[in-house]
């Protein structure tokens, strides 16, 4: 029950990658890609990721998020892990992605896995195989990934802005975005993406009115006007596990973004939330498996292109 709240919006944006939108299968990712060059790879990075996990259950969610933050910008490709250097700000410190964390996580894994296999698997498949685990360590489920991806060599923070779906976008441009790609964001979120739906929702000083107006009281005890520093649960009293509660608050009009409100505008999404809140989210599981599959694919580097990092912050030299 309690843990699909941790994941919010970040599904049901990206279960329209499921209903409406397809991705092209690539044959060069498969299934054990790493069974004869680092046979132990699967297992030292869940190894190594259940030892944070362990401490800290509230990283699966930031996990899971980077992972997509990577995929909707350039495809998966690591880019998101890479510094910014004296000539190039990268994704990772572009606004849109300063809330992400769980990079020491993936450095411990490559570190590990390097010991083992120097050179050999990507820093891009680290962090999809990491999201993965780190979900069914939090009781979530567990999908197979697809593996063989490389390492993208670019990194622009610019590139952020226009590929990773704002808090406020209405089904349109959610529908628009997934046409050529994937999902949304989990887990907490600070004040300032969601309080100008509690205080100045048109610019006149009022309230979102797809809002449930009980929610809203409880949110203003929370976020005051103007606050930019306070982290609010997307799904109150369940953010470090995995469950299909959330759809019953979106359905009850207490999704906390407006992109949440949103996917009750189309008939095609509203189906779904009902549909899952009704059912306590018997399909969920299989179908956040599902998407997430989907979204590994996006925009994938293999073969020859990219590189293999030794260290997933920087490039090759």
């Amino acid at each position: 029950m309690s843990s699909q709240k941790l994941f919010s919006a970040f599904f049901l944006q990206l279960i329209l990658v499921i209903l409406v939108f397809g991705v092209a299968n690539v044959q060069c990712l498969k299934q054990d890609f790493y069974k004869k060059t680092c046979p132990a790879a699967e297992y030292i990075v869940r190894k190594t990721t259940a030892q944070y996990i362990s401490k800290d259950p509230t990283l699966a969610a930031p996990l899971l998020r980077m992972h997509f933050h990577d995929c909707f910008v350039r495809g998966c490709d690591g880019s998101v892990l890479l510094n910014s250097t004296k000539k190039n700000q990268a994704e990772k410190d572009a606004i849109p992605n300063l809330s992400l964390r769980g990079y020491h996580v993936i450095d411990a894994v490559k570190s590990a896995v390097e010991k083992k296999c120097p050179g050999v698997v990507s820093c891009t498949d680290i962090l999809a195989l990491v999201a993965r685990d780190a979900v069914s360590m939090i009781n979530g489920p567990y999908w197979k990934v697809p593996t063989g991806r490389r390492d993208g060599k670019v990194s622009i923070a610019l590139e952020t802005l226009g590929n990773l779906p704002p808090p406020f976008a209405n089904i349109t441009q959610l529908k628009s975005m997934f046409g050529s790609k994937g999902g949304h964001t989990i887990g907490t979120s600070h004040c300032s993406s969601f309080t100008n739906r509690l205080y100045n929702f048109t610019g006149k000083g009022d309230t979102d009115p797809s809002l449930d107006p009980n929610y809203v009281i409880h949110l203003k005890k929370k976020c005051k006007a103007g606050d930019v520093k306070t982290l609010v649960e997307m799904d109150p009293g369940s953010f470090k596990t995995f469950d299909e509660d959330y759809y019953t608050a979106v359905a009850k009009r207490r999704g906390l973004f407006e992109s949440d409100a949103a996917l009750l505008n189309d008939a095609q999404t509203r189906k779904y939330v009902k549909v899952q809140a009704v059912s306590h989210g018997r399909s969920f599981g299989k179908d956040f498996a599902a998407s997430m599959v989907k979204m590994g694919k996006i925009g994938v580097l293999t073969g020859k292109a990219g590189e293999i990092r030794k260290y997933c912050a920087f490039v090759n030299k």
